[in-house]
């Protein structure tokens, strides 16, 4: 079992685990790369003969005593063995690559489309359920104090990714009710030569229904101007192709819109994206685009979805597909400000069919 290990450098307050699944078989510390300088040691000992310092504990049983000159001692004894301190913020968010502008609390609204097994329905077992949902929206990133260092083997070096924490939280517009809450991480993983890969961006997330999921995708260059927003499609599908029966998608003709949520986003959610943004003037973009799909040759990329018995039964997650844009607006008066835009699609299958769950938002850094 894991057990929670305080990270002890001055300012900071995450705890990262000991144990299984760290790093590739070594343990996650942070700051292996900095100066000797910067790392904690313990206060020089009293002169011969003073007294100890008030409120200094005595030494404990068997501890190694303190190596010529007041300097901490050897290896075993050191406080904190194997862990650094944080560096200076700015360094690592140097490091952060096409996340390092993620960091901070984000703020907006969007929709939420999906279809839901409706085996309960009062009247009587039904193929599925639309549900839509205007949205308000947190979403909060913190960036880790440190490198993680990951070992390399077969000709490949060590490395270190950098990254945030983040927490996604959802509700509906009108009940506030809600609806999603997701911890995770954003990760820049370097360039490697094993496997030949450029540098990727990773977003590890668990959502409470029973899912996890690992997407990654290559960095993409920033972009001049605003975001190219691709149509997305909420029709279901299954290997023969979209279903067309207009009996059996009902209810899609027959769903209740939520507040500012226009017919041709029905089919298509993403136009909400070009809607809030109709009007602006965009700058720059910085594109995130990950996918839990695993790819070969020299973009490969690794992922996957992780679901419980129940869900695997019942409406399996089997893909997600996402792309978000740090937008840079300027207004009228010069001024700019940071704007977060994401379009989200998870695959749920069930009666042998591919429903598409779209998520949209844009979000205003605070």
């Amino acid at each position: 079992m894991s057990e929670p290990v305080a990270e002890i450098g001055a300012g900071t307050r995450r705890e990262f685990l000991l144990g299984a699944g760290m790093a590739a078989g070594g343990v996650a510390v942070l700051g292996a790369d900095l100066p000797a300088a910067t790392r904690p040691t313990k206060s020089p000992p009293a002169a011969e003969g003073q007294p100890p310092a008030a409120g200094a504990q005595p030494p404990a049983a068997g501890a190694q005593p303190p190596a010529a000159g007041g300097q901490p001692p050897a290896a075993g004894g050191q406080p904190g063995s194997g862990f650094r301190s944080s560096a200076p913020p700015e360094k690592h968010l140097s490091q952060l690559g096409p996340l390092r502008e993620l960091a901070g609390t984000w703020v907006g609204s969007g929709f939420n489309l999906i279809s839901l097994p409706d085996f309960g329905n009062p009247q009587g077992p039904q193929p599925f359920r639309l549900k839509l949902n205007g949205t308000h929206e947190t979403l909060e990133f913190q960036q880790i104090g440190g490198n993680v260092p990951n070992r390399g083997s077969k000709g490949q070096k060590d490395i270190n990714i950098f990254g945030l924490t983040y927490l996604q939280r959802i509700s509906d517009s009108i009940s506030n009710g809600a609806l999603h809450i997701e911890p995770g991480v954003w990760l820049h993983v370097p360039a490697t030569t094993v496997p030949d890969q450029p540098a990727t961006v990773v977003r590890q997330g668990s959502i409470p229904h029973g899912t996890s999921i690992l997407a990654q995708g290559a960095v993409i260059p920033t972009v001049d101007g605003g975001p190219r927003i691709q149509a997305v499609d909420s029709t279901p599908f299954d290997d023969k192709g979209p279903i067309t029966s207009p009996t059996y998608l009902a209810p899609f003709s027959s769903a209740t819109f939520p507040p500012g949520f226009r017919p041709p986003f029905l089919k298509n959610p993403n136009l909400a994206l070009e809607d809030a943004i109709l009007g602006q003037n965009i700058v720059k973009t910085v594109v995130l685009s990950i996918s839990t799909k695993t790819s070969a040759g020299p973009s490969f990329t690794g992922g996957g979805v992780l679901n419980i018995p129940f869900l695997v039964s019942n409406a399996n997650a089997t893909q997600l597909d996402a792309v978000f844009w740090i937008e840079t607006v300027q207004q009228p008066d010069g001024t700019q400000f940071l704007q977060l835009q994401y379009t989200q699609t998870i695959i749920l299958n069930f009666l042998a069919i591919n429903w598409p769950h779209i998520s949209v938002a844009t979000l205003i850094k605070q």
